[in-house]
């Protein structure tokens, strides 16, 4: 365990009558990233804010409330106690109630991965056990934590040695894809075409990497500070950016696009039908 880390919650992972205890930690390396402050540009002083009330003027923070806007400027106000007595006990147990296949869980759901790690060496055998049989059966186990007064959806699922937990969202948080999916053509595609794809896509398949990945804005912006630091001018460069104009045939740009990849056998022509049926086309 790192010595830095610090558990962010402590309690029981249950599984009918298994109970074992557990600690939970933050999965995610909270990065260095750039963060800016407004800055008064002649004075180079750090901008302020102060709270203020449209015709009342400069206010104290203990006359500040939480509302919630039930009509246009109408709101229902809530004192810190009302908003307390609601609050979900703090219930200290992981209570895995049900079990599904991983796959089977839209990635619309998941929020932020945890490590569960068992609090101690009594804890250990129940926890392996538990890991296992998810590992062995491909399930995740489905449970919900109250942290800080609410109530999150979790799954439970084998990493490695250990067991992650993903909070997941609630279905009422997501939006409806087919309200974003309606100009999607109802047309079947070319076949030749979706074979040329399936093939580009096998030769461009890996395993998962992600340290093979940059984040090249960070590192961009972190030499463009220590650059103005030590006094250089800046001066901005036009970026290479997709333009309008003509565009090549999908098909054609398939068949070029395997062939850029190497390996495999020359792609089959297509069909008279196919090509009489196609053209250059422009972008709108």
């Amino acid at each position: 365990m790192p010595k830095a880390a610090r558990a962010y919650w402590k309690g029981f992972l249950r599984l009918s009558l298994v109970t074992i205890g557990v600690e939970i930690y933050n999965a995610v390396e909270s990065k260095a990233d750039i963060s800016f402050r407004q800055i008064h540009k002649p004075s180079g002083k750090r901008v302020n804010y102060e709270k203020v009330v449209a015709g009342v003027g400069k206010i104290e923070s203990g006359d500040i409330v939480k509302g919630y806007e039930v009509d246009k400027d109408t709101y229902v106000t809530l004192d810190p106690e009302e908003i307390d007595a609601i609050k979900l006990e703090s219930k200290k147990t992981i209570d895995l109630v049900q079990f599904v296949d991983a796959k089977d869980i839209d990635y619309r759901y998941f929020e932020r991965p945890y490590f569960v790690a068992p609090t101690d060496e009594l804890s250990g055998e129940g926890y392996v056990v538990i890991r296992e049989a998810l590992r062995k059966t491909g399930k995740v186990g489905l449970a919900q934590i109250t942290i800080s007064g609410r109530e999150w959806l979790v799954a439970i699922a084998p990493l490695g040695d250990g067991l992650v937990m993903e909070m997941l969202r609630y279905a009422e948080e997501l939006r409806e894809p087919a309200d974003f999916f309606d100009e999607v053509p109802g047309t079947k595609p070319d076949k030749e075409m979706v074979d040329l794809a399936v093939q580009l896509i096998g030769k461009k398949s890996s395993a998962f990497k992600p340290d093979k990945f940059e984040d090249h804005y960070q590192t961009a912006l972190k030499a463009l500070i220590q650059d103005k630091l030590k006094g250089r001018k800046i001066v901005a460069h036009e970026q290479d950016r997709p333009k309008g104009g003509n565009i090549v045939d999908l098909m054609e740009a398939l068949k070029r696009s395997v062939g850029k990849e190497g390996g495999g056998g020359t792609p089959k022509a297509a069909s008279a039908k196919s090509k009489s049926s196609r053209g250059t086309k422009k972008r709108a």
